[in-house]
Parts: C-alpha cells; sequence; structure tokens
C-alpha cells in the first residue's frame, strides 16, 4: 500500500490554503503546516483531524517575516520530516504602510518572498527523499505590474506587493534550472482574485476598498484553491518544472518573470539577506 502524501504547506489557516490543506487530508495526505496565530493554528488543526482522522497533522509555529524564526522553523521541519512530498509555499500579505520586520525588510517582501526562498531551501533534503516530490508557490497576476528595483527592494504598498509576486515567478525560474530535469520540480499559480483575509491588517479606507471588490468579484476560497490543488496532486503536471498556472492550465507569465539575469540576481541577493544559498545548502542536502 503507497504511503500518504506527506505535505507541508504555509498560509494553511485561512483562505485558499486552509482549503487546500483540507481537501489535501481528504484525500488521504497528511498535512504538516506553518502558522503565526496559535488560536488560529489550533481551530486549522482540528479541521485537519476531521477531514483526515488517520493522519498525525502537525503545526509549527513561526513568524515567516523573521530570518531567525524562518530558519528556525526550517530546521525543526527538517528534522521532524525525514520525507516530504509536497512543500506549498501559499503564505503572503500586503503592508500599505512602512512597516519594516526585526531585520530592517520591508515586510511584504520578507513574507511574500524571501520566506519561499529560506523554507524551501532547508527542506530540500527530505524533499530529494521522496520519490517525485513537488513545490507549489502561490504567486499573482499582480506580478505582471511588478518591477524588482534592486536598488529599492524594500518597498511597501502596492509596488511592493506587485514586486513580490514577480519575485516568486523569478524565484521558481531560477529553482526549476537549479534543480534541472527529474527529481524534485517547482511551479507557480495564480489563484484568482479570491474573498479572504487578504489586506484585512490594511488601513481602513483600503480595507473597504478591498472587501467591496471580494464582494463584487472575489472568487470563494473553494475555487481559488483548485489550482492550488491541482499542482500538489495531479498525474498531468508530473515531472513538469519551472511553469506558471491559471485555472489549473499552463499559462505565460509577463517577460520580466522571464528575465533570467533578474532571476540569478534576485537570487544572489536573497541568499545574502538570509545566509542561504542552494550551493551550500542544497548542494548537499
Amino acid at each position: 500500500m503507497a504511503e500518504p502524501l506527506n505535505v507541508v504547506i504555509t498560509g494553511a489557516t485561512s483562505g485558499i490554503g486552509e482549503v487546500a490543506a483540507i481537501r489535501l487530508a481528504e484525500r488521504g495526505a497528511r498535512i504538516v503546516f506553518v502558522a503565526r496565530d496559535a488560536a488560529r493554528a489550533s481551530a486549522t488543526l482540528e479541521r485537519l483531524r476531521a477531514a483526515g482522522p488517520r493522519a498525525a497533522h502537525a503545526a509549527h509555529m513561526a513568524d515567516l517575516s523573521v530570518i531567525a524564526e524562518l530558519k528556525r522553523v526550517g530546521a525543526q521541519i527538517a528534522a521532524a520530516e525525514p520525507r516530504i512530498d509536497v512543500l506549498i509555499n501559499n503564505a503572503g500579505a500586503v503592508f500599505m504602510g512602512r512597516t519594516r520586520t526585526v531585520d530592517g525588510l520591508a515586510a511584504t517582501f520578507a513574507t511574500n518572498h524571501l520566506a519561499y526562498y529560506a523554507l524551501t531551501l532547508q527542506l530540500l533534503a527530505p524533499l530529494r527523499a521522496a520519490p517525485a516530490a513537488r513545490i507549489v508557490c502561490t504567486s499573482s497576476r499582480a506580478h505582471q505590474y511588478g518591477r524588482v528595483d534592486f536598488k529599492h527592494l524594500q518597498r511597501d504598498g502596492i509596488a511592493g506587493y506587485a514586486q513580490s509576486k514577480l519575485a516568486n515567478l523569478l524565484f521558481v525560474r531560477r529553482l526549476a534550472q537549479l534543480l534541472g530535469p527529474g527529481g524534485v520540480t517547482v511551479n507557480a499559480l495564480h489563484p484568482g482574485f479570491v474573498a479572504t483575509r487578504f489586506a484585512d491588517n490594511c488601513g481602513p479606507l483600503w480595507r473597504a476598498f478591498m472587501r467591496w471588490r471580494k464582494a463584487a468579484s472575489g472568487l470563494t476560497p473553494e475555487q481559488g484553491a483548485q489550482t492550488l490543488i491541482h499542482l500538489a496532486q495531479s498525474a498531468e503536471v508530473a515531472g513538469r518544472s519551472g511553469g506558471y498556472y491559471v485555472r489549473c492550465a499552463p499559462a505565460e507569465p509577463a517577460a520580466s518573470a522571464r528575465n533570467d539575469a533578474d532571476a540569478a540576481r534576485l537570487w544572489r541577493v536573497s541568499a545574502q539577506l538570509t545566509g542561504l544559498d542552494f550551493h551550500t545548502v542544497g548542494a548537499t542536502a
């Protein structure tokens, strides 16, 4: 009998991440997730146990905007999970004002990009221990409006959010090149404009506008989670890497997301900021 999928996911306490985690648990997967809020983590864990009672689902607590926390939780998960079949980098946020982390980084850039980078690199060993592991990264169509300004990476607001979503695609592109054919694959997706808690942390005017937009045209979390679930377990994408998916189908991202020079440069900057690099962490994984 085949072993159940071992899935590690961030952003699983609400929105499309929670839906994806629960649906995968219903299909027999064991879910390991990272959360910042203890009460939300407990509630999600109970839902997972109800959805997949035979699996020993687990939660790890960490603030994914803080580099030391990323390193701690990455090491904890790597030590606890000898095999990871699917890693889903899904946690994300937008901060409209000047919001800096304890590392002096823009919270949007740290949460949406560096967390993907740091967690993935630390989990390469258990990913490679699986026969055909997958890495799935939630990006956004907002990447089309982004520009990676290497002189001003620590940007806030919508410009910072669009930049971080472009960074997700450049990360996927570079990682796919480094991983090479066969073995671990990595792909990204745009889930659609989904009515979730996204932007609820912003100021009253922006929060009200976003809530109006969500009510007017937002997908439900169930609808928005479909491409995430598809990339995590569908046989249709087995062996495919470096792609961008919309509505469960391959799509072409903006030209800025296909810039190899920017992808390589962003990788170097990310390595400097986190102290982690594929050629030291990944090469020995």
